[in-house]
C-alpha cells in the first residue's frame, strides 16, 4: 500500500530517528529489525500515525497478523478519515486471524468511501469481502473434524508432506525434507492396519543434489509421477517426471517432454486411475491467474497432448494448486484463493458431472478449512479419510501427516479394484502379460498396463455403479475374460482377488467368453460385446495356424428345440463377427449346444447365467 501521503514526521526527536532507522533497515528488506524501529518510535510518540501505519504493514508482510490489527486499530483511532486505506489493511489482518465479522464492516466501509483509482485494490476488497461474508455464515455450520497423527512409523522431527496411496491404501509414498533435501520415502501397510517404519524409496529417484517432492502415484502403483527443480533436463524452474516399476526395482525417471512442461513452473501432477488424463498446476501464460490447473491426455502412441486449462469454472484470476484425482475418476480436489473460503487458500472438490463437465467447486467447510493456509489434501480410496500435513501442537516435528473422516457430502464416489496374479498354469510362475479393464457402459478403457515376468501382479480400479469385462493375454497363451457388475446398490467391501492361471495354446484347449452379450432370446450381438471380440480377433491374428470351434449354451428355461437353435445362431454370430474382421473361414466352425452341457444348476438364477455362455474351443494348432 502507498502511504506517500502521510505525514512522515514527528516532533518527537527518539521517535523520528527511530522511524528513520526503520526506513533504513526496510531499504534492506530487514522486516524483524524495522519492526523493532518502530515500536520504539511509536512509545516514543503515541500521535505518530505514520509509524504505526508502516508498522501494521511490516507486520502484515511478516504475517504477523495480531500484531498488525494493533498497529493500524491504533492508526485508525488516531485519525480514521486520514487515509481509507487503513481500513482496507485492517480489514485484511481480520481476515487473516478469523474475525470475519470486524472485518466485513471494515471491508465495507472502505469500498463505500474509497474515492482513489486503484481499481485492483478495490477488486481484492471485493473479493475478500466475500470470503468474510462466506465464512461468517459456514463457521456457524462446523463440520465434525478430529485429525489423528499417522504416528511414529511414517512422522519424524523433519518435515512429511504430501502423502499419496496405492488403490489397495497397503502402499504409502510421501515426501520428508532432511537437511534441505527433499526426497521420497514409502512404507507398507500391515494386515492389523498399522503403518511399517518408512524408508528411502529408491536411490533411482531420490537424488543428493536435487529435490523430489509433489508426487503422484498412480493406483496399481506402478507409475510415479513428480516434481523435479532446477534439474539439467528442465525446460523451467520445475518440470513433471515421471517413474515406472519394473518388478521389484523402479526405472530412471524421464521428463515428459517440451509439450507439457514449459519454461515457467509446473508441479503438483495428479495422475487418473485409468492413467489418460494428468491433473498439475502451473503459471504459464494462458491461464485466468497466477497459479492455474492444468491437463494433459495421453494419446494412443503414447505421447501427451498440448495441456489445457481447465477453464472459468475451475480457475480463478487468484491461484489454484495441489491437485488430486480420487480413484474414482470423477472427484477432483484441490487448494484455491480464488474461490469464496476463509482466508488464504481453502480446500475445494469438484465432480464430474455426466456430459464430462466439472460441477462449480465446492469449500470442504469449517474446521477442516480456516484462516491458515490448508493445501495438499488426499482422499483414501475407500472415502472415509482424507490424508494431509500440518504442523499441530501434538506432532513429532514441524510437519506431519495426519488423517481425519471425510465429510459425507465431500466423499468420493465408491469404488472396488480387482488384485491379481497372472501366472503360468502348468508352472505357477508370474507371467509378463496385457491387462485390459473396459467400462461396458462407457466403452473407455478404465485401465491398461503390462504385468512383470518378476511378479505378474496388477491392480485395477473399478468405481461402483458400471459394468466392467477384464481381459488378460499374453503371446502363446489362451485369454483369460471375466466379467463384474457393480451396481450402486451393491455392498462390496471387499474388493475382487484373482489368480489368473494362463494356459498355453494346445489343442482341445477350451475358453469361455464372459463378455459376449445378447439380448434375452436374441442373437444380435451387443455392442458391450466388441471388446471382447476384438482380443479374440487379436488372439487368432497373432496366431495364424490357430483354428477354433464357436459353442454356444443356454440354461433350460423355454423350449429345448428353440433353447438349441438360440445358441446355434448365437454361435454364429460370433463367427460372422470374426469372419468380417479378417479372419479366414476354414480356421472357424461354430456349433450350438442348447441346454444339454450345463455347468451349474439350473435351480438357480446363479447357475443359469453361468449356462448361458459363449465359448470357444481349439481345434488345431
Amino acid at each position: 500500500m502507498s502511504t506517500s501521503l502521510f505525514a512522515q514526521t514527528s516532533s518527537n526527536g527518539k521517535a523520528q530517528r527511530s522511524f528513520d532507522n526503520a526506513q533504513a533497515y526496510l531499504n534492506r528488506q530487514s522486516y524483524p529489525h524495522a519492526a523493532l524501529e518502530l515500536q520504539h518510535a511509536v512509545s516514543e510518540d503515541t500521535s505518530f500515525q505514520y509509524a504505526y501505519i508502516q508498522l501494521g504493514d511490516v507486520y502484515r508482510r511478516l504475517k504477523s497478523y495480531d500484531k498488525s490489527k494493533v498497529a493500524y486499530t491504533k492508526a485508525v483511532q488516531i485519525n480514521p478519515a486520514f487515509d481509507l486505506r487503513v481500513f482496507y489493511s485492517l480489514a485484511e489482518s481480520e481476515l487473516n486471524t478469523g474475525e470475519y465479522q470486524p472485518a466485513i464492516k471494515d471491508f465495507r466501509l472502505f469500498i463505500s468511501k474509497y474515492s482513489g483509482t486503484d481499481e485492483k485494490l478495490i477488486a481484492r476488497a471485493k473479493k475478500y469481502l466475500a470470503d468474510c461474508e462466506f465464512a461468517a455464515v459456514a463457521i456457524t455450520k462446523p463440520q465434525p473434524y478430529e485429525p489423528i497423527n499417522l504416528g511414529e512409523a511414517i512422522n519424524t522431527k523433519y518435515h512429511e508432506y504430501f502423502p499419496a496411496l496405492t488403490a489397495d491404501g497397503a502402499t504409502m509414498i510421501f515426501s520428508r525434507v532432511i537437511d534441505k533435501n527433499e526426497d521420497f520415502f514409502i512404507a507398507q501397510k500391515s494386515k492389523t492396519g498399522q503403518w511399517g517404519t518408512a524408508v528411502p524409496m529408491s536411490n533411482v529417484i531420490n537424488t543428493k543434489n536435487f529435490n523430489e517432492g509433489a508426487q503422484s502415484l498412480s493406483p496399481d502403483g506402478m507409475y510415479l509421477y513428480f516434481t523435479g527443480c532446477n534439474r539439467p533436463d528442465s525446460y523451467g524452474s520445475c518440470d513433471i517426471y515421471v517413474s515406472h516399476k519394473n518388478g521389484m526395482t523402479w526405472d530412471a525417471p524421464f521428463n515428459l517432454g517440451a509439450t507439457v512442461n514449459s519454461n515457467c513452473w509446473d508441479s503438483q501432477p495428479a495422475i487418473s486411475p485409468d492413467g489418460n488424463t494428468l491433473y498439475f498446476s502451473s503459471n504459464r501464460p494462458g491461464g485466468f491467474g497466477g497459479y492455474d490447473i492444468w491437463k494433459t491426455t495421453l494419446k494412443d502412441d503414447g505421447t501427451w497432448t498440448k495441456p489445457e486449462n481447465m477453464g472459468a469454472d475451475f480457475n480463478t484470476a487468484y491461484d489454484e494448486n495441489t491437485p488430486f484425482i480420487h480413484p474414482d475418476g470423477q472427484t477432483l480436489y484441490f487448494s484455491s484463493d480464488g474461490w469464496p473460503g476463509f482466508g488464504n487458500k481453502d480446500i475445494f472438490f469438484s465432480r464430474l458431472g455426466a456430459e464430462q463437465k466439472w460441477t462449480k467447486p465446492v469449500n470442504m467447510g469449517y474446521p477442516i478449512n480456516t484462516f491458515n493456509e490448508e493445501t495438499g489434501l488426499i482422499v483414501t480410496p475407500d472415502g472415509q479419510e482424507g490424508l494431509f500435513s500440518s504442523n499441530l501442537k501434538e506432532g513429532f516435528g514441524d510437519l506431519d501427516l495426519y488423517r481425519f473422516k471425510m465429510p459425507a457430502n465431500a466423499k468420493p464416489q465408491r469404488i472396488t479394484y480387482v488384485k491379481g496374479i497372472v501366472m503360468d498354469r502348468e508352472t505357477h510362475t508370474p507371467l509378463e502379460s496385457t491387462v485390459l479393464v473396459v467400462d461396458l457402459k462407457s466403452k473407455k478403457k478404465q485401465f491398461f498396463d503390462y504385468t512383470s515376468k518378476e511378479t505378474g501382479t496388477f491392480l485395477a480400479v473399478m468405481p461402483m455403479g458400471s459394468s466392467y469385462a477384464l481381459n488378460v493375454s499374453s503371446d502363446g497363451y489362451l485369454f483369460y475374460s471375466d466379467h463384474f457388475e457393480l451396481n450402486d446398490s451393491l455392498n462390496r467391501n471387499k474388493p475382487v482377488e484373482l489368480v489368473v492361471y494362463l494356459q498355453k495354446i494346445k489343442t482341445g484347449l477350451n475358453t469361455t467368453l464372459r463378455n459376449i452379450f445378447f439380448d434375452t432370446n436374441k442373437y444380435e450381438l451387443l455392442q458391450s460385446s466388441i471388446t471382447e471380440l476384438a482380443t479374440l480377433v487379436e488372439l487368432l491374428k497373432q496366431n495364424p495356424q490357430v483354428g477354433i470351434e464357436i459353442q454356444g449354451f443356454t440354461d433350460d428355461v423355454g423350449n429345448e428345440d428353440l433353447n438349441l437353435e438360440l445358441s446355434k445362431n448365437r454361435a454364429k454370430a460370433v463367427y460372422e463377427y470374426l469372419v468380417s474382421n479378417g479372419i479366414k473361414q476354414e480356421r472357424l466352425t461354430f456349433k450350438g449346444f442348447g441346454e444339454s452341457k450345463p455347468e451349474a444348476s439350473n435351480a438357480t438364477e446363479e447357475g443359469r447365467q453361468k449356462n448361458r455362455r459363449t465359448s470357444f474351443v481349439i481345434t488345431k494348432t
